[in-house]
């Protein structure tokens, strides 16, 4: 009796192996960005842009550089004293890059939160309680994805005045309608899962249900989503300066510096090449971070 005990104990299934503390969404998605290298470059390049424009006027670029005129030096090219050169008036082309960032990436993010929390609460209310709420928020969405974005930012602009508050509710009230119709696809699928219906069940007020465990599961694509519309933003900006109805002069902005120099661009090239660069730079990496962000919340991706 004894052997065959010994034999039915060996015979017995081991217990899988379980891990004691399975990793969450983010610790996932954590893993899967920090192996996309192209993301990681673009995050860190995109760092050290946001850290120049932000602790640059603190530290080592003094106000005064970009915004008074000298008019003995006016258009020099980049030197020593002036690294990125000067502009028509004789201001540093390098201080107003970094004040001109602060003031482009502000759009970029402030426009980008404007147009998360318009797009996601009308998303999330179409697509939980559908019905005639869902029918009146995706015709009033289609009526504005016909309207074309410039016409919409100028109607704005003209009657609100180019400011920077209206310029960054502008640019956010023309980027919301392809996160409203993200979320409500969402949330159409997730409100039938079985975690909403035992939310329900015991009780739960939908507005608990809708913020509290439905969109913490639906948040991923969105911020996919944000992440390329601060990219967006900025090249909106530009665009509206050259129409006049961007940041108003002497304040810096990319845009408007690049506006600035379209008479210039084959005498004082630099005055367009830099502030274009420096676009070029923060809009590319913004779009490898966006990537890597969607492959590293990917459910569907192998660890």
């Amino acid at each position: 009796m004894k052997e065959i005990g010994q034999v039915l104990a060996l015979d017995r299934p081991r217990p899988s192996r379980i891990e004691k503390n399975p990793p969450g969404l983010w610790q996932l998605a954590g893993r899967r960005f920090l192996r996309h290298r192209a993301g990681v470059m673009a995050t860190l390049a995109l760092l050290v842009v946001v850290a120049a424009v932000t602790l640059g006027p603190l530290l080592f670029v003094p106000r005064d550089a970009a915004f008074r005129p000298d008019p003995l030096v006016i258009n020099q090219p980049p030197s020593a004293e002036h690294w990125f050169g000067t502009d028509q008036v004789g201001r540093d082309i390098f201080a107003r890059i970094i004040y001109g960032g602060q003031i482009s990436l502000a759009i970029g993010l402030l426009a980008m939160v404007v147009s998360i929390v318009v797009g996601v609460l009308l998303g999330a209310v179409a697509g939980y309680f559908g019905g005639l709420a869902d029918g009146a928020i995706m015709r009033f969405t289609d009526a504005m994805l016909s309207i074309p974005g410039i016409f919409l930012i100028i109607a704005l602009t003209v009657f609100l005045g180019s400011t920077l508050p209206t310029i960054i509710l502008s640019i956010g009230f023309l980027n919301w309608m392809i996160i409203a119709r993200v979320m409500r696809a969402l949330f159409l699928s997730l409100k039938e899962q079985d975690f909403v219906m035992a939310a329900r069940c015991l009780g739960v007020k939908n507005v608990r249900i809708m913020w509290g465990h439905i969109l913490p599961n639906a948040i991923a694509p969105v911020v996919v989503t944000a992440t390329l519309t601060v990219g967006e933003a900025i090249l909106t900006e530009t665009a509206i300066s050259y129409l006049g109805l961007g940041i108003q002069p002497p304040l810096p902005s990319w845009g408007n510096m690049l506006k600035n120099a379209q008479d210039l661009i084959w005498s004082a090239p630099w005055l367009a090449i830099f502030p274009g660069v420096m676009i070029f730079i923060t809009i590319l990496c913004i779009n490898f971070m966006g990537d890597a962000l969607r492959d590293a919340l990917d459910p569907h991706m192998r660890l």
